[in-house]
């Protein structure tokens, strides 16, 4: 996780970076196969070199991205959370729980996805 620490420290809220970490690190735990890593300053997970997870922070919310292709196959999970999303991500206000469950799915989506995909973004 310390390869995260600089993005962290770069949060000024202190709740918001808790929480922040706190999702990291769940991920962390419960995926020890997933490298995390940092590009584009965004914390993000990644299995064999592809793509897995990402997220960003902003002033009011935390935003998700398991690519666009996680985004459509769990589009119904995501409005039932009443989180707001795009084409590419979904956001989890700061004063929203954050839904584990979705989490995981999306993960283990993308993984079982991705399984032998050797580029690190789909196409």
């Amino acid at each position: 996780m310390e390869v995260y620490a600089k993005y962290l420290a770069g949060i000024d809220n202190p709740d918001n970076r808790d929480r922040t970490e706190e999702i990291l690190t769940w991920i962390n735990h419960k995926y020890p196969n997933l490298q995390p890593l940092i590009k584009w300053n965004t914390p993000m997970f990644s299995d064999h070199g592809t793509y897995i997870i990402g997220f960003s922070t902003a002033k009011h919310h935390l935003s998700v991205s398991p690519e666009e292709a996680g985004i459509t196959h769990f589009s119904d999970n995501i409005k039932q959370t009443g989180y707001s999303a795009t084409k590419g991500l979904f956001r989890i206000k700061w004063s929203e729980p954050v839904n584990y469950e979705l989490l995981e799915k999306m993960i283990e989506f993308n993984i079982e996805d991705k399984a032998e995909y050797t580029k690190f973004w789909r196409e």
